[in-house]
């Protein structure tokens, strides 16, 4: 249990500044979708939607797996970890420059890809801020995996709070000055750009005053690069690339095939903004994914390799698909609620938002069970895996889009992911045998089907009433079965959670 706790611990503090950036994009996301509630407005949120996801590609390109590669290589025996961390940082920093001056003079092109309104500009906006992202990919990696989780939470929270504070000026303050003093150069600056520039500076200045704070973790930098460690390195890392391409498309290309695919007489980038926005409504899993994420793979690497280290695996796991599953509960059974963090204008699309729950609670526990390939060297098999689930997106979007649109992008997502983790499972328990509790997480998810199905049902039967009287009886039912949920766990992992010092007395005694 001692393993789990010291996951846990390094996890909270990871989730403390991602639930951070995940709120700011939350909080961002009833101020835009009530600002640009018009016709133009959700248009225009779905061209932010749109950049952001490709810029989410672009982010694996630039980085291409070193990340990983630097954890792995940090626990080798005879690797010098100053030479490993000089070799890693400084061929981020020599790609990134190439990759910018590569890229750059294809700005126009890329942006009537996107649409983005005759702004090629913002393009190489784009790329600066991803430049200023991967720059800092390494040194947030070594605090990562010098188990820094404090400096970490710092820095992340520092670069957020700047994009607050610029994001509320640029898109509020600025245009109420600018309408003020129309003849002002502040004005007619404003003018021309639209509020994917604007949002793309605050985040930008986010990227770099980041940057900044981490001068302490690359301040010894020399261009001292290891040749022969390099080449390890990216042997290792290479397939991370591939793997990382395939599972961000998988992630994000919907959100561009919905603007293909979707029939001519649709606005198609407004549903791209409809889609987007009710994505964030899954936010409550997806941090504690990212979390996860963050804390599992230094834990992983870092455990003595022995006859013990499966069972904790299989201990983490159990325990992790309980989160997931309470994320889920609290997000699809209180979505009265939740459904007002965007605009009306947005809330059409709020039957996608159970089914992208469930969708990434099959990724999460997809990047559970990815550790074995990780740990056995055999990345190579992710690769496969991630390029199965995108010919899955790829195939069921494009056939299915036109028809049932956003629905049909979102039960794409599930099979996909569904499929991912499956295969993961059963050739992960081929390679590297780990005693997972299946009945255990089985009866866990399906008593959050279940309880999911008693509300969805209960929804149903309140539709016709005015939205008062579905409240009185929607929330409690809600809480009802949170509680029961809550219950259940307590009831089935009494003997494991009487071992945790928080655990109440009456818990403690036998009944």
């Amino acid at each position: 249990m001692a393993g789990v706790k010291q996951l846990a611990g390094q996890a909270l503090w990871y989730g403390i500044s991602n639930i951070a950036a995940r709120f700011l994009n939350y909080l961002l996301t009833p101020i835009l979708t009530y600002l640009m509630a018009d016709a133009a407005g959700v248009h225009d949120y779905g061209g932010y939607s749109l950049l952001y996801a490709w810029i989410a590609v672009a982010n694996i390109i630039f980085t291409y797996g070193f990340e990983t590669g630097y954890f792995r290589f940090s626990i080798k025996e005879g690797i010098d970890r100053d030479s490993l961390f000089q070799t890693a940082f400084g061929s981020i920093v020599i790609s990134t420059f190439v990759l910018i001056l590569v890229i750059s003079p294809f700005s126009g092109s890329i942006n009537s890809f996107l649409n983005l309104d005759g702004h090629p500009e913002y393009i190489l906006w784009g790329l600066f801020l991803i430049g200023l992202d991967a720059l800092s990919a390494i040194p947030f990696a070594k605090l990562r995996q010098e188990n820094r989780p404090k400096k970490y939470v710092f820095v992340k929270l520092s670069g957020i709070v700047i994009n607050i504070v610029l994001t509320l000026f640029l898109l509020v303050v600025l245009p109420r000055y600018a309408t003020n003093h129309p003849d002002g150069a502040l004005a007619q600056w404003l003018g021309m750009n639209n509020r994917i520039g604007l949002l793309l500076l605050a985040n930008i200045t986010q990227n770099l005053v980041v940057f900044l704070l981490l001068f302490p973790e690359w301040k010894s930098f020399r261009f001292k690069l290891n040749t022969v460690l390099w080449k390890q390195l990216f042997s290792y890392s290479a397939p991370m690339i591939f793997i990382g391409l395939a599972g961000m498309i998988n992630e994000v290309i919907d959100r561009q095939m919905l603007a293909s695919l979707i029939p001519s007489h649709s606005d198609a980038q407004s549903t791209v903004g409809i889609y987007s926005a009710n994505y964030k409504l899954a936010i409550f899993i997806t941090l504690f994914i990212q979390a996860f994420k963050m804390a599992a793979e230094p834990f992983f690497f870092n455990q003595p390799k022995g006859k013990s280290a499966p069972a904790l695996y299989a201990r983490v796991m159990k325990w992790f698909v309980v989160t997931l599953a309470l994320a889920f509960l609290f997000s699809a059974l209180y979505l009265d609620i939740w459904q007002y963090m965007i605009g009306a204008s947005y809330r059409s699309g709020l039957g996608i938002v159970p089914i992208l729950l469930g969708a990434n609670i099959c990724l999460g526990i997809y990047y559970n069970l990815s550790i074995w390939y990780k740990l056995t060297d055999r990345l190579r098999v992710g690769l496969y895996i991630s390029l199965l689930g995108t010919a899955i997106t790829l195939i069921g979007n494009y056939f299915l889009i036109p028809y049932y649109g956003m629905y049909a992008a979102a039960w794409t997502t599930l099979v996909c992911y569904a499929t991912m983790m499956s295969v993961a499972y059963f050739m992960g328990q081929r390679h590297y045998y780990i005693p997972y509790p299946v009945k255990r997480i089985a009866v866990y998810l399906s008593a959050m089907l279940i309880c999911f199905a008693i509300k969805s049902s209960i929804n149903s039967v309140s539709s016709s009433w005015n939205t008062t009287w579905q409240l009185a009886l929607r929330l409690p039912v809600a809480t009802l079965l949170t509680v029961s949920y809550l219950l259940l766990i307590l009831k089935l992992e009494r003997n494991e959670l009487i071992n945790l010092r928080f655990i109440p007395q009456w818990l403690k005694r036998p009944h």
